[in-house]
């Protein structure tokens, strides 16, 4: 079996966990940029076995390069993401955003009265 065998090559920016919707980046992040052991990154991906977190693991090594640099291009894609849902929130976030700000001044004035 060759290493890549373990992945879907979905395109040059989505690579796969074989039988598995979750990407390469998902695991990669938990190991390098959370220091997490394999074994703890199978018990927070249950869906995929600790073969395939270490031939993950062992993809990104062999390939370092490339896979650092797309890590790299998915951590912007998700700065870009976050940057355009603050400036564009869902409805429902702007609901809670709504609800949060009228029960911190509900609790502000209770506070308020308590002191008096």
């Amino acid at each position: 079996m060759q290493i890549q065998d373990y992945f879907n090559f979905l395109a040059s920016d989505d690579i796969r966990i074989k039988g598995s919707r979750i990407g390469i980046e998902s695991v990669l992040y938990e190991y390098i940029y959370r220091a997490k052991t394999p074994e703890e990154i199978a018990q927070q991906f249950e869906t995929i076995t600790l073969e395939q977190i270490y031939a993950t693991i062992l993809y990104y090594l062999h390939n370092t390069k490339e896979v650092s640099t797309y890590l790299a291009d998915w951590l912007e894609f998700c700065r870009q993401q976050r940057e355009e849902q603050k400036r564009n929130p869902s409805p429902a976030r702007q609901r809670f955003r709504q609800l949060k700000a009228e029960a911190d001044l509900r609790q502000e004035s209770t506070k308020s009265a308590t002191i008096v």
